[in-house]
């Protein structure tokens, strides 16, 4: 079975906005800077739905920014005859927090094998650098079906 993605980066680009639009990366106004292979960065602008009760900006978010880069670069580098990909662990350390502004993610593959890729990923708030969390992510890589 062909993978389902396009293979041309900037038709996977486009693949990845239209099919995101209406799901949690759209809710949140993700938006992609940078995508290829064993490398993706995001931003994503806050607004009111990004924060939590107390104010502050939601781990929620920042986790679902990181866990983007890292799903749309590992299909980016997706090893030939896999069909896609599912997560099979994350973890996540913050260190910090933003009110307003944007923040960005850059994930990085630190490891591609032909079952499993491992994705770090540093959250940073766009304006000033200040790192809000560090992210590692194993996925699982599919093949067939599956």
């Amino acid at each position: 079975m062909p993978s389902p993605f396009p293979i041309d980066p900037d038709d996977l680009r486009q693949w990845f906005e239209t099919a995101g639009a209406d799901r949690l990366p759209g809710l949140l106004g993700v938006e992609i800077v940078e995508l290829e292979q064993a490398r993706c960065r995001l931003r994503c602008e806050i607004t009111p739905h990004h924060l939590a009760p107390n104010g502050y900006l939601h781990a929620a978010a920042i986790i679902a920014l990181a866990d983007t880069a890292a799903g749309y670069g590992c299909v980016a580098s997706l090893p030939e005859g896999a069909t896609g990909f599912t997560t099979l662990e994350l973890k996540s350390n913050h260190t910090g927090t933003l009110l307003d502004g944007a923040m960005t993610a850059e994930a990085v593959l630190v490891h591609g094998g032909r079952t499993t890729q491992v994705w770090d990923a540093e959250v940073e708030a766009e304006e000033t650098g200040r790192r809000l969390a560090l992210f590692r992510c194993t996925q699982l890589i599919l093949y067939g079906d599956a």
